[in-house]
């Protein structure tokens, strides 16, 4: 099958390298300079460096020749959020298409599947989710993830490309709730940072104080739990299934996200957390952190369907500068007894 990949980040890449064995891929990347490199290095040097491109990957960087096949093929949009609504509108309405990115749109607050709904009502769309760092999925490292669509024949064709002997498909017809997983576990990996950052600084952000009172692990694992419970209310709230969030797009990328080394949203935390300026942080890490954009468009989400989300209302404070991180998580400890469930 012609399967067109667009965006070569680290996930772009990954998905590359993992299907050109069995299938006819074009990786297409946005900037001419970027695709020169990956014709020329055979690897992703800027996102996803030492993962070898096979040679049936086919590189280009004009978007109308990379979706000359679209019809006849898949195509994976694997741009951040941001680019989702341009790279759809860009499709043609017969091909099959997914994507891989998480989060809220800025500014309107939709999810994937709400933009693809606007732009493209009757086409066969999907988004493929679930617990992933791309280099592990590009070394060829164990994974599993799930494709979400109302389109059973899409789902169906989505496993089928890409379920290998490392890569485990497993697919769902609830593409809210797996979409909103991904969008939320973003923010709670956030938070997660901060709260262990702020243990291991000391609590002030700065390397001072004996951390006594500050959060340790107890504290991460309250918060991942808790985490849950709220993406869970959210997703609920918006149309999804309960159960979708007990698998690999909820708890399973919820761990991952809020724990892994590799997470840029943890690392965006655990950097708050050290004194860091978010301006600055989001240059150093060089990739997309969705969980900042995002944030805010949760909580509006949230606030919208009458969902309580204290810990979504704590990053997007100090994500604004409202709270000092100490302030967000005393904020959270200090809230008020009440029934678990």
């Amino acid at each position: 099958m012609n399967v067109t990949i667009l965006g070569a980040g680290a996930w772009g890449t990954a998905l590359a390298v993992q299907a050109a064995p069995h299938h006819a891929v074009h990786l297409w990347a946005r900037d001419a300079s970027h695709a020169q490199s990956l014709r020329t290095e055979r690897q992703n040097l800027r996102y996803l460096p030492g993962a070898a491109l096979p040679p049936g990957v086919a590189i280009g960087h004009d978007l109308a020749a990379a979706l000359g096949h679209a019809a006849a093929g898949l195509v994976v949009i694997a741009t951040p959020m941001s680019g989702l609504r341009e790279m759809l509108a860009a499709v043609p309405d017969e091909a099959r298409v997914l994507w891989l990115c998480k989060g809220f749109e800025a500014g309107s607050g939709l999810l994937g599947h709400e933009i693809a709904a606007v732009l493209r009502p009757h086409a066969h769309a999907g988004v493929l989710s679930g617990p992933s760092f791309a280099q592990e999925v590009a070394r060829g490292q164990p994974t599993a993830l799930v494709a979400a669509s109302g389109d059973e024949a899409l789902r169906d064709i989505i496993a089928e490309v890409f379920h290998t002997e490392s890569l485990r498909i497993y697919t769902s017809a609830d593409a809210v709730g797996v979409e909103v997983g991904g969008a939320v576990k973003n923010v709670m990996a956030i938070a997660a940072g901060l709260c262990e950052g702020l243990a291991a600084h000391g609590g002030d952000g700065h390397g001072h104080g004996d951390g006594h009172g500050q959060p340790g692990l107890n504290a991460r694992a309250a918060l991942i739990t808790r985490g849950l419970a709220e993406m869970t209310r959210l997703g609920v709230a918006l149309g999804a299934r309960a159960e979708t969030f007990m698998g690999l797009s909820g708890l399973g990328d919820l761990v991952l996200t809020a724990t892994g080394d590799l997470s840029r949203n943890r690392q965006v935390g655990l950097r708050l957390a050290a004194g860091l300026p978010l301006v600055t942080l989001l240059a150093e890490l060089g990739h997309v952190a969705e969980g900042v954009y995002s944030a805010p468009m949760v909580l509006a989400r949230a606030r919208a369907a009458g969902v309580e989300m204290p810990i979504t209302e704590a990053v997007v404070a100090v994500l604004d500068g409202q709270l000092t991180v100490t302030q967000a998580v005393r904020a959270l400890m200090g809230r008020g007894a009440r029934a678990e469930a």
